[in-house]
């Protein structure tokens, strides 16, 4: 029981934590998905809800880690405290929602962006010499996948007539499948592919339309060609993580270590790394790398225009949706952390949700086999 109390006030520490930092990862400019001129920054109605969602955040951690640990005690189930700790997540997404609606409706009442000159700022540059992919990173991905078909290699001639089935990042003893070259080469099959998904965003993040602030044209383009540099290698990184996962997976699979729950947490642990990497990066550098330090003269820098206002009726959620006709840019950074999205208003973006939608219902009827995910217990 204390083990589960313990894990259910890690969880809930952990979405608060997070929850806190989101607000800080967007540019100054974006509190909370909502775009604001750099005069409004500092203003009294911004740094309200900032402090606002920080306190109830705070607030509704700690309600969710003592109701946790209540209903552990009381009725002795972990699922209970799942459900808790789920709701916590529900929970700071909706203050966060909250608070862009309110700094939204202040910032149209206030007429913040009347009068200024409005627009935006495009560098071609980032098409004719575009940030490279870092190859160089996508060696360890590569090299722990050589190691694991080697190994399959070595250990097939000693395989048993049957093998456990394979579940991505776990075995299962429970329901054996005939030894074939498909089943046992399952784990380096599941990492090229790992690869090739994980070099395909790469390419697509690198390609993404930049983030780039009109207010300060020059010095943002060269801080986004860090921040992409970083992000590239975060992403390969995450690669190299998952790899090594299937890799432990394979030595259960394969004999060569204990269907044990050590051995099953251990195949999950890598994947904090890349989290924890990305986590780190985005907080150093900031999002679109507007925390990194200017050069001389960039201080001074102001172009006298304010980053154009028109596209806030097209984000949804909070900055994380976002659809527009208009826009012909198929990916771009979402206003909500690290992350991107896809412009609901394109066509491309309905054809790729269509066949993401096709696949789910091949695999919801057992046409096709997905990776899944079991207990560690």
């Amino acid at each position: 029981m204390m083990t589960i109390i313990l894990t259910s006030l890690a969880a809930a520490a952990m979405i608060t934590c997070v929850a806190l930092v989101m607000p800080a990862l967007a540019r100054p400019t974006l509190p909370f998905g909502v775009r604001v001129p750099h005069e409004r920054i500092a203003d009294p109605v911004v740094l309200a809800q900032r402090r606002a969602y920080a306190r109830t955040t705070i607030l509704a951690g700690v309600a969710a880690a003592a109701l946790s640990v209540a209903l552990v005690i009381g009725a002795g189930r972990a699922s209970l405290a799942g459900m808790t700790t789920a709701g916590l997540g529900v929970a700071c997404l909706l203050l966060y929602y909250r608070a862009h609606r309110q700094l939204r409706h202040a910032k149209r009442a206030g007429g913040w962006h009347e009068g200024r000159r409005q627009g935006v700022t495009v560098d071609t540059t980032f098409r004719t010499d575009p940030v490279r992919l870092p190859w160089v990173w996508l060696i360890p991905a590569m090299a722990i996948t050589l190691t694991t078909t080697g190994l399959g290699w070595w250990r097939y001639g000693a395989l048993p007539a049957t093998l456990p089935h394979f579940l991505g990042l776990d075995v299962d003893a429970t329901q054996p499948e005939p030894t074939t070259p498909i089943a046992a080469f399952q784990p380096a099959i599941f990492q090229a592919a790992t690869i090739l998904v994980f070099l395909a965003m790469t390419l697509v993040l690198l390609r993404a339309r930049p983030d780039l602030d009109a207010a300060r044209p020059k010095g943002s383009a060269r801080k986004y060609r860090i921040y992409l540099h970083g992000v590239a290698r975060m992403s390969l990184l995450g690669a190299a993580s998952v790899t090594f996962c299937l890799m432990i997976a394979a030595l259960q699979l394969w004999g060569l270590a204990a269907l044990s729950s050590a051995w099953r947490a251990a195949a999950y642990l890598p994947l904090a790394a890349p989290v924890v990497g990305a986590l780190v990066w985005e907080m150093r550098v900031g999002h679109g790398g507007h925390r990194l330090p200017a050069l001389p003269g960039e201080e001074r820098e102001d172009s006298g225009i304010t980053q154009r206002d028109d596209d806030d009726r097209h984000w949804f959620f909070a900055g994380t949706v976002y659809a527009n006709r208009r826009d012909p840019a198929i990916v771009l950074h979402a206003r909500f952390g690290q992350t991107l999205t896809l412009n609901l208003g394109h066509p491309v973006t309905w054809a790729i949700l269509a066949l993401l939608a096709v696949v789910v219902l091949l695999a919801t009827f057992g046409a096709i086999d997905l990776p899944q995910r079991d207990s560690l217990s």
